[in-house]
């Protein structure tokens, strides 16, 4: 590093320069003067001519053409006749033009190389430079479980990182060099010519792709391709990015086979609901005529016979009469409970306490000579099918009527309980006979009954009917109840949102 630190000294220094140019004449001049006093012959040119190269090398081609200038003069005094003097005959004058166009062209020439050595130092330190840089990246690179490699226009793997190796099973000395998508078989959702093309285009390309691995296994990447150009725009190599997905996309096809199989199953539930739905409403209309036929002659049988017939008989009719009545019940309840399911709703915004009082009205035959406490609270206005909704309030107050009977002072509320931001919850409480908890489940089941029908009427449809309403509001329904300590019947539905809400 001597050579270099001198050259810069020299360069930041005219009378460093000059006296390097000095020095160097002075030296070469001693020893010319030297070799011609012990008889050597014509080495004074040859050394004049090395200490104008060495000058030119280090000091520039001013400090050169300085000494060429005390080269010449020295040469002409001390080594030309007549001695010790500055003349020059004619004949002299080619050879000393020679001698300065000799120098001249030796200073030209050791600084054009002085020149491409600088350069080409200054290169190394550029390349030196470059190479730690890339390095560097290179090892950051390394770090990363991403799988990175890198490959020319032709697609022979340059560079290949640990994420790489670790994927694809390759290490680096065995995948650089080799065409990437010969090796790693890739597979592409669309022809490569597309890909190639758009990736000149836009200098990216991203998508899904298929690969191989060492062991011959298939994985799922999702891949990043960046282009890199040079300083004339061409394109040079490509950097490519993978990302194992193939977990993810099992996954995907998984819940998309799972979804297709709901579907399925969907459509086909559907298919039998309608077809139930149909066989019932069928069922339940040709029953009514030969239920009818029953009902009519066992009541004129009734009105003809009653006299001539013992107490037994009568009753024998009566029961007829009854069943006919409470099949036609059971009859007009599965209608009901059909129709639910095959009509739509038709929401608008009510008020229930309205609705409720609606519901009363319909059941009031059913009070008479009761003693009953009606407790009413404040009730919110709701969006939904009112009819539907006065069927549900119908049916809960008529159940808490009912098993409310033994009662000799009877209670009943109803009101809105406290539930979350977006639900409102709306309950019918009695003090009735109430029911066992572990029963709670088949409650709501069509024809399921906790109480033995000759101590409470009903046919068993009227909660299932709430509960079908209510979830087709979107809502839901549970009871709480205790043995001969009354129940509680809760329904929950959406509230109303935006503009129509009124808290």
């Amino acid at each position: 590093m001597a050579r270099p630190n001198l050259q810069l000294q020299l360069a930041h220094s005219p009378v460093l320069r000059y006296g390097l140019a000095a020095t160097s004449f002075a030296i070469v001049l001693g020893l010319a003067l030297l070799a011609q006093h012990y008889g050597f012959r014509n080495v004074e040119v040859p050394l004049f001519l090395f200490g104008i190269a060495v000058t030119v090398w280090y000091a520039g081609i001013r400090a050169a053409i300085f000494a060429v200038v005390l080269s010449g003069l020295a040469f002409d005094y001390f080594f030309t006749e007549p001695r010790y003097s500055f003349y020059i005959t004619s004949s002299e004058i080619p050879y000393y033009v020679v001698f300065i166009l000799f120098a001249f062209l030796l200073t030209w020439f050791s600084a054009v190389r002085r020149r491409v050595e600088r350069q080409l130092l200054q290169s190394r330190d550029e390349i030196q430079a470059e190479v730690v840089i890339r390095t560097q990246q290179a090892s950051l690179l390394n770090l990363t479980h991403d799988t990175i490699f890198v490959r020319d226009m032709k697609d022979i793997i340059s560079y290949w990182n640990r994420g790489a190796e670790e994927l694809y099973g390759w290490p680096a000395e065995e995948a650089i060099g080799k065409h990437s998508h010969q090796l790693l078989q890739t597979d592409f959702p669309i022809p490569i010519e597309e890909v190639h093309a758009k990736l000149l285009r836009t200098g990216r390309w991203e998508g899904e792709l298929r690969k191989s691995k060492a062991d011959g296994s298939r994985v799922v990447v999702a891949s990043r391709w960046s282009l890199r150009q040079d300083e004339q725009g061409r394109a040079v190599a490509i950097l490519e990015t993978n990302n194992d997905i193939t977990e993810r996309k099992r996954r995907e096809e998984d819940i998309q086979s799972l979804n297709q199989e709901l579907a399925k199953r969907s459509t086909e539930l559907e298919s039998i609901n309608r077809e139930l739905e149909a066989f019932a409403y069928s069922i339940s209309h040709d029953l009514r005529a030969p239920l009818r036929h029953m009902a009519g002659y066992a009541e004129l049988l009734q009105k003809k016979a009653s006299s001539v017939v013992d107490e037994k008989s009568n009753h024998y009719m009566a029961m007829i009469l009854d069943s006919a009545k409470r099949m036609g019940n059971l009859i007009d309840d599965l209608l009901a409970f059909s129709r639910i399911g095959r009509a739509e709703t038709q929401k608008t915004l009510f008020n229930l306490t309205q609705l409720v009082k609606e519901a009363l009205s319909e059941v009031q035959q059913d009070t008479e000579g009761r003693n009953i406490a009606w407790k009413i609270g404040a009730l919110p206005e709701f969006y939904g099918d009112r009819s539907m909704l006065r069927l549900v309030m119908v049916n809960l107050i008529s159940n808490a009527i009912k098993f409310t009977r033994t009662r000799p002072h009877a209670e009943i509320e109803i009101g809105c309980a406290n539930g979350d931001a977006d639900d409102l919850v709306v309950f019918v409480r009695d003090n009735g006979v109430g029911f066992d908890m572990k029963y709670v489940n088949k409650l709501f089941g069509v024809f399921q009954r906790l109480h033995q029908s000759d101590a409470f009427e009903g046919t068993g449809i009227g909660l299932a009917t709430v509960q079908r309403v209510i979830h087709r509001h979107g809502g839901m329904v549970w009871a709480e109840g205790v043995v001969d300590g009354g129940a509680t019947f809760y329904f929950s539905a959406p509230r109303p949102q935006g503009p129509l809400w009124k808290p």
